[in-house]
């Protein structure tokens, strides 16, 4: 299963624009095509994955059958009202239960899940904008990503270690 999985992970800001619009679209058809990728893992409370969610929302007019799967880390319980309402942008959604009780590493356990149950990651990454005060949450998946030896492309700075999208 893991085989045709693609999780997203980035910033909360990003520099969006019409070339990384347009680089991301391209990869993520890409991924469809070429890699049979069927299930997309989102996160929350980034411009990024709001923007991935965008795209493949989009292609998903194209290609029906890919899933759109909203990996909370909040709400580990949610109530039939509130799953309709994510499932009006999502497939499914679910909860880790690994991460209950995680405190403040909620967000980097929830993206070690999603990291964990993908076989391809695409990061938005920008060392210019990583915050001061702590470690980039972002940073930490990425880390994480390259360890697990999962296919991963960082944008905006194009850096991959799947040759076959360039």
């Amino acid at each position: 299963m893991k085989n045709n999985i693609c999780s997203f992970i980035g910033h909360r800001t990003i520099n969006e624009n019409e070339e990384l619009k347009s680089k991301l679209n391209k990869i993520i058809e890409k991924l469809i095509v070429c890699e049979n990728v069927d299930t997309f893992l989102f996160g929350s409370k980034s411009r990024f994955n709001s923007l991935c969610l965008e795209l493949v929302t989009e292609l998903k007019e194209k290609y029906p059958h890919i899933k759109r799967v909203y990996v909370r880390a909040e709400y580990p319980y949610i109530s039939e009202h509130y799953k309709n309402y994510l499932l009006k942008n999502y497939e499914d959604t679910y909860y880790p239960e690994k991460i209950i009780n995680s405190g403040r590493a909620t967000y980097v356990e929830r993206n070690y899940e999603m990291i964990d149950n993908s076989q391809f990651c695409i990061v938005y990454y920008d060392k210019e904008n990583v915050p001061i005060t702590r470690k980039s949450g972002t940073k930490i998946a990425l880390d994480y990503a390259i360890k697990k030896q999962k296919h991963i492309i960082v944008l905006p700075t194009e850096m991959t270690n799947l040759q076959l999208l360039y």
